[in-house]
């Protein structure tokens, strides 16, 4: 198959664009979806500067790697999330913090900023959050009712709607990442969203195995129920270990410690059936890229994105372009 080997720059961000480049490239990626955060994209500068956009072309250039998308998640986060969460303020312009309006309304112009430079940079996809003004709503006491729900699933039509109006008018589709704190973050809540947005070809999804496993969901069978809406691949894994301590709901303790009942880990040290999502995948024509979304907090980072593309050429294999059974007849 042959499909393009990016790796998402987001776990990059603290190494200037031009320096994550030369190491990804060195390694042997192919391309880069480019987190717009750190210095990697300021996409309001992308979306009205063209020697911006041709400054960051030139390194793309410079280091053979190609970009089919940008990943704009902390700005999405701040459209949907519900007001109050103080954790927004690390998202958003430090002068914005406490005021929950100004940090919604900056993450809207954010994503409308998304769209144009995706559309600038030669992008078809943005990957990204949307958020949930009803994530907290988690887990059901005190009890919720439908018609709060429902609110909330109608609040996120109502943000989203004008932001698509956007993407669409610059012919870029959002890929949303299906994912705990979003809006839809298993297999029914992702199918409620879409049929909230009557299948708006302009909103799909960015695929995460990862964020499926460990919550039980079949990441093979979601990619097959959902795969006219999958826009995008992410190659993540994970591993639950549940050990008579720890809970699948992490305790609250920090990624990577041993002692929660589920971690991000390198792809191929987890959970995750990476051949079964290819062949799903391959049955969908799926020909977008793999991208590499590297976390691992036990494991060095550069041993790692080395391992993962390894793997992730290893396991593209093409769908059979003959039928073995054929070869018995006469």
């Amino acid at each position: 198959m042959a499909r393009l080997v990016t790796i998402f720059t987001g776990q990059w961000a603290d190494l200037p664009f031009e320096q994550m480049c030369r190491t990804v490239s060195e390694i042997g990626y192919e391309g880069v979806e480019i987190a717009c955060w750190g210095d990697h994209m300021d996409v309001q500068k992308a979306a009205t500067d063209p020697a911006y956009v041709a400054e960051k072309k030139a390194i793309l250039k410079k280091y053979n790697l190609q970009c089919y998308a940008l990943g704009n998640h902390l700005g999405g986060q701040c459209v949907g999330d519900a007001f109050g969460d103080p954790r927004l303020a690390g998202f958003a312009p430090k002068q914005l913090k406490g005021d929950d309006k100004a940090i919604r309304a900056w993450g809207i112009e954010q994503m409308k900023y998304t769209a144009i430079a995706a559309k600038n940079m030669g992008c078809s996809v943005v990957t990204g959050f949307m958020g949930s003004p009803i994530w907290k709503y988690f887990y059901s006491f005190p009890s919720n009712s439908e018609e709060l729900i429902e609110a909330g699933y109608q609040e996120i039509y109502d943000l989203w709607t004008p932001i698509l109006d956007v993407f669409d008018e610059q012919g870029v589709k959002f890929a949303l990442e299906v994912h705990p704190s979003e809006i839809a973050y298993d297999y029914y809540s992702t199918e409620r969203l879409l049929k909230k947005f009557n299948n708006r070809p302009a909103l799909g999804l960015n695929f995460d195995p990862s964020h499926l496993q460990w919550q039980g969901v079949d990441p093979a069978l979601f990619f097959r129920d959902f795969a006219s809406k999958i826009y995008h691949v992410h190659i993540k894994d994970c591993y639950v270990k549940l050990d008579g301590r720890s809970g699948i709901l992490g305790s609250h303790i920090a990624f990577g410690d041993l002692r929660r009942g589920w971690n991000f880990v390198s792809p191929g040290h987890g959970d995750v059936n990476f051949e079964f999502i290819i062949r799903e995948a391959n049955a969908a024509n799926y020909r977008g890229p793999l991208s590499v979304e590297w976390e691992d907090n036990g494991m060095e980072r550069i041993f790692g994105a080395t391992e993962a593309l390894a793997l992730v050429r290893r396991i593209d294999f093409d769908s059979s372009n003959i039928d073995f059974d054929g070869a018995m007849e006469n």
